[in-house]
């Protein structure tokens, strides 16, 4: 195997050429520091303004929830003849109002990730020397902005967005549906009574309490299993243990090495590309060249001209086909190309073979 490490994008940040000269120089591109530094700034302010939209369109949902609240339970109270169902009613209505909160908050995860991922290996680099950005955060930023996927499940958002809002507005409308029926027009004297006044229309008292308890344990259990599900990077999370400060937070297992602790463990989409070349060397070399890929050189033969045939193979990312593709087309018009998904790809300038070390 031919090796040729990824060149590392952060060396950006350690070179210091002169003014007039290109430093940043990624698959054919070569700008200045001054414009590099200007085009990821000005997407930093666009990615913000695009979060800052969503958060506020999960505020108006959580306030949409406390105003509904507000309102039946201000009905229900304001006669004693009002019956319970309206109380009953508002909680079906939060319900709906917590899914939409749900599927905006996996919009809103979605660009909080780039913000954060700038925010991390981009910014905080340049204020902290010993804190090195990622060796793909680069390749991760693209591909968000290629391939753009939820980082976070229905399930984490609904579960999240019930923990910090939505179990209080429950709780409040649990009890005081039950004071509700429970008061008026006075205290019951046993539970045959208290079942009778729970009762709406011909469903019996006690059907409607056993429903509203089971339905209040099934919010309390979704609350509890999604709390171990932290993937979602745009807000301040508790994920430190007791006694783990943040400069232990921040270190990886490898010395000298730093990670921040809100990085998504996101697996980036690999490929494995066969070139089937009798142009071999010249294929490599601008592999190794322009896309800085190792490349791995095996013999293979045509079973229909029975002409012996040069197989390149090599690993890449969603990100690096269509220059893969150009080079190879560059370097020779009649070689043949096989890209398949690729399951897992761990060494240089993938995930490392221990993946905790990362």
């Amino acid at each position: 195997m031919t090796e040729n490490p990824k060149q590392n994008p952060n060396d950006f940040f350690q070179q210091e050429p002169a003014s007039d000269e290109p430093v940043w120089t990624y698959r054919g591109y070569k700008i200045k520091t001054s414009e590099f530094v200007t085009a990821m700034v000005h997407f930093f302010r666009a990615e913000v303004q695009r979060a800052n939209v969503w958060r506020q369109r999960l505020d108006a949902t959580t306030n949409w929830a406390v105003i509904s609240t507000g309102a039946s339970l201000s009905i229900a109270y304001s006669q004693e003849d009002i019956h319970h169902t309206v109380i009953l009613l508002n909680i079906l209505l939060i319900s709906i109002f917590l899914y939409i909160e749900g599927r905006r908050y996996r919009y809103y995860e979605l660009w909080s990730y780039r913000v954060r991922l700038m925010e991390t290996d981009f910014f905080a680099p340049m204020l902290v020397p010993p804190f090195h950005p990622s060796s793909d955060w680069a390749e991760g930023l693209a591909e968000a902005l290629l391939e753009p996927s939820f980082p976070i499940s229905i399930w984490e958002a609904i579960g999240r967005r019930l923990r910090r809002n939505y179990l209080w507005i429950f709780l409040i409308c649990g009890l005081a549906w039950f004071a509700k029926y429970w008061l008026f027009p006075a205290p019951p004297v046993n539970f045959a009574e208290l079942a009778s006044r729970a009762a709406i229309g011909s469903i019996p008292g006690s059907i409607i309490i056993f429903m509203n308890l089971i339905y209040f344990l099934l919010l309390i259990i979704l609350a509890i299993v999604t709390a171990p599900m932290q993937h979602a990077s745009g807000e301040v999370l508790p994920r430190f243990g007791a006694g783990l400060t943040m400069d232990h937070a921040l270190h990886t297992n490898q010395p000298g090495k730093t990670q921040p602790w809100f990085r998504i463990r996101k697996r980036r989409q690999q490929f494995i590309a066969f070139i089937i070349t009798d142009l071999a060397k010249e294929v490599s070399d601008h592999i190794l060249a322009e896309l800085n890929r190792g490349v791995t050189a095996l013999e293979g033969k045509g079973m229909f001209t029975a002409k012996a045939h040069s197989v390149l193979m090599c690993a890449v990312t969603t990100t690096e086909i269509n220059n893969l593709k150009k080079i190879v087309r560059k370097a020779d018009l009649n070689a043949f190309i096989i890209i398949t998904p690729a399951q897992e790809v761990l060494g240089k300038g993938f995930l490392p073979l221990d993946e905790d070390q990362n």
